[in-house]
């Protein structure tokens, strides 16, 4: 999954030796990856939920994950931040990595109270992260919310903490083509900011750094 290159030819009138030297200073200076998965897979007494996945999550990248339904999209996604078992492969995760990798909206998973308000969602995770901010007076209940307003409202609480990642899941389920868009210029514009995204769709992204494609497993 690492992004194609073009060569440079070195003029023969440059000092080679100060070639490598900018170039070790090029590596030195390249961000580690805060997630990084090799040939992982998750087989049960049913067969391989997903297997085989290779990839590196570096901050301000968005990874989309794709694939059909049944194909161990949203077992991945959560196996990347943490809250998942895996039983094949290698996966590296930051230490105290409930700090570092944050949910979005996984449905099932991790989604609103639906008898809280959107106010009262913000309170909240302030006192869990003990910090302090504007209020929110929004008082409309989790219940009443689309799901494209689930995926803005689990998104802007995710971002409360500082997360260095934060995954998503179901992008492209039950939102409207129009609402997909601007959820995925949203993910982009976190991304572009320094914290990396993955996100689960059925459809790859246009927008997104790298796709992961999945099948489903026969």
């Amino acid at each position: 999954m690492e992004p194609e290159t073009e060569e440079t030819a070195v003029p023969q009138d440059v000092d080679e030796s100060g070639v490598v030297e900018e170039a070790e200073g090029i590596v030195e200076r390249a961000p580690l990856p805060v997630v990084s998965a090799h040939n992982l897979g998750l087989r049960t007494g049913r067969g391989w939920v997903f297997r085989d996945v290779t990839v590196s999550v570096h901050p301000g990248e968005l990874i989309c994950v794709a694939g059909p339904a049944a194909s161990g999209r949203s077992s991945l996604l959560l196996a990347l931040a943490g809250r998942f078992t895996t039983n094949h492969g290698t996966l590296t995760l930051p230490k105290q990595h409930w700090k570092h990798l944050a949910l979005g909206y996984v449905p099932g998973v991790h989604e609103p109270e639906p008898a809280l308000t959107v106010g009262e969602h913000f309170r909240e995770r302030r006192v869990l992260l003990g910090r302090r901010g504007e209020r929110n007076t929004d008082r409309t209940l989790a219940r009443d919310l689309s799901p494209f307003q689930r995926h803005v409202l689990c998104l802007e609480l995710a971002l409360l903490g500082r997360p260095r990642v934060i995954v998503v899941d179901d992008v492209d389920t039950a939102l409207t083509g129009e609402e997909q868009a601007a959820f995925w210029g949203m993910v982009r514009e976190v991304a572009d900011a320094g914290t990396a995204v993955v996100a689960v769709s059925r459809e790859p992204s246009p927008v997104a750094d790298h796709v992961l494609t999945l099948t489903k497993e026969k």
